[in-house]
């Protein structure tokens, strides 16, 4: 007996689809379906409705729905506006057309397509959802194109502007800087900055009650209002360690704009993968910085290097800045506690994983914190003292073969430039030449060759001496930014992490050697910040 029909009317638009305006929207669907259901006489069980679902995927959250109640019995017929809106997956398709929904006595109507499983699909059928699956993958293929486009211009594609920022009320791709939420990233940086890990940033950022970026977009635009509904009102400050790590890493916050991080495996399949960084996108100076290059590469350098706490919760103050001056391991530290005196000290890292490499390069951490602190006191007294001096000493420090190199860097990079001057020249005559039948073809394209190998290699070397020229310029400047930071830190009494993270860059431990009476001698070289190593 033939069951009376209980119809499904399922619509579908995908991202992709707006672009092709409302012929495909959900209440064009919503018409033409309604309009034909009502002139065949057919009762309705219920609506389905999918909007912004690719029809490549079927795992939809009322196309699943659907299927429940047609596999529960509720429905048994069911109608799209066309073949394409059921899906775009041509293999899947015919899988449903042709084996399961005749198995199971399930009406299909794709009503502009002329199609009904009851009267027989026609022949076209396999061929219309071959097609619809190539315009799928035409379409990603040119909405790829297109953000690719984008992203060479600088523009960034994004729902919600990243905290700290706001979207450009004139341009929708570009961001402007935040007033009343900058004050949180310069705050996370500024700490990060300063030798502090995601994880106390953390506890601060929640200890304070800064609000998260969730917060703030739901008390702007009501959005997240799920996340935030029937919940305490700490829900509105509690921030994780995942999210400060997030910004620390974000280069948004350098002016840069990184795209292609991660994409779909195909345009079929939604799955995402991690892209490896060598295949980014790194746009420059798309928008304002809130940090500094400086400040950002500290900070990814210390994370590189993170400290981390030890079982009583203090910490290794030293930790990411002691190096192993042959191998350029990391010192390992540790405690040895089976003496009645228990002492900390350094070891290799690298030696001390049993390969043979390397040698123990052993000190006492005491031995080494009293020699910093000794070289911290010195450089802090002389700046507080005499600071002038200081500021001329370490400026005139490698003065002479600074000043011999630049000069030479100078005279190399002017001849440099007049000979791409006189290529130009050069170039200019031999095309008049070849115009006028003066040179052949031939002779034309062989100095031609040369000459264009000798402009690259030219460009080459003038990037390279403008490069040498500037470094030289920012190590003095370097050395002003140095005394400042040493100025913040005036007559100490002990080291901290925070001092040895603002005026160290690294520690070099060489191996000691044990004289005839008995005494032992061992070099640390200290490398300060902006300044190298300095007597």
């Amino acid at each position: 007996m033939k069951q009376p029909i209980q119809a499904a009317l399922y619509m579908r638009l995908s991202r992709d689809d707006e672009y092709y305006g409302d012929s495909v929207s959900i209440e064009t669907q919503r018409t033409i379906i309604n309009q034909f259901v009502q002139e065949q006489g057919f009762p309705v069980y219920d609506e389905y409705v999918d909007d912004g679902w690719s029809g490549t995927n079927f795992d939809r959250p009322d196309f699943k729905r659907m299927m429940d109640d047609v596999d529960s019995g509720k429905v048994n017929c069911i109608i799209t506006k066309d073949l394409s809106r059921f899906g775009r997956e041509h293999i899947q398709m015919d899988h449903y057309l042709e084996i399961d929904f005749p198995a199971r006595g399930i009406r299909y109507i794709a009503i502009t397509d002329n199609e009904d499983t009851e009267k027989g699909l026609s022949d076209f059928v396999p061929f219309k959802n071959l097609f619809n699956e190539w315009f799928a993958k035409d379409t990603s293929r040119k909405v790829k194109a297109a953000l690719k486009a984008k992203f060479a211009k600088g523009q960034r594609i994004f729902t919600y502007a990243p905290i700290g920022y706001r979207k450009d009320p004139d341009d929708k791709c570009h961001l402007l800087i935040d007033e009343e939420t900058c004050w949180i990233i310069e705050k996370i940086f500024d700490m990060a900055y300063h030798g502090d890990g995601a994880a106390r940033i953390t506890r601060r950022l929640v200890s304070e009650q800064v609000p998260t970026p969730a917060w703030l977009n739901f008390q702007r635009y009501g959005t997240f209002a799920h996340i935030f509904k029937d919940q305490p009102e700490s829900k509105r400050y509690a921030w994780t360690i995942a999210q400060v790590k997030s910004i620390l890493h974000d280069e948004t916050y350098i002016g840069n704009s990184v795209h292609n991080k991660q994409s779909n495996i195909s345009f079929k399949c939604k799955k995402t993968v991690r892209k490896p960084p060598s295949e980014w996108v790194r746009i420059e100076n798309t928008h304002d910085p809130l940090v500094s290059r400086e400040v950002f590469d500290r900070v990814q350098e210390q994370i590189a290097t993170r400290r981390r706490s030890m079982k009583d919760q203090t910490t290794q103050i030293f930790a990411g800045l002691v190096k192993c001056a042959d191998c350029g391991w990391s010192m390992r530290f540790a405690t040895n506690k089976t003496v009645s005196r228990p002492f900390s000290y350094f070891t290799c890292s690298r030696y001390g994983q049993g390969t043979g490499n390397c040698s123990n390069h052993y000190i006492r951490y005491d031995v080494l914190y009293a020699f910093v602190l000794s070289r911290v006191q010195y450089w802090a007294k002389e700046v507080q003292d005499h600071e002038d001096t200081v500021l001329q000493r370490l400026i005139k420090t490698g003065d002479k073969n600074r000043d011999s190199a630049n000069r030479k860097a100078a005279a190399d990079l002017k001849k440099a430039e007049k000979r791409q001057r006189d290529l130009d020249t050069l170039f200019t005559k031999l095309y008049e030449d070849r115009v006028s039948e003066k040179i052949t073809e031939r002779n034309f394209s062989m100095l031609s060759q040369k000459y264009q190998q000798e402009q690259e290699e030219l460009e080459a070397k003038v990037t390279a001496l403008q490069n040498q020229l500037k470094q030289s310029e920012e190590q003095i400047t370097g050395v002003e930014q140095w005394v400042e930071l040493v100025k913040q830190f005036s007559r100490p009494t002990e080291l901290t992490a925070l001092m040895l993270n603002t005026l160290v860059e690294k520690i070099l431990i060489h191996t000691a050697t044990k004289n005839p009476d008995g005494t032992r001698e061992q070099e640390i070289e200290i490398f300060f910040r902006f300044v190298g190593k300095i007597d």
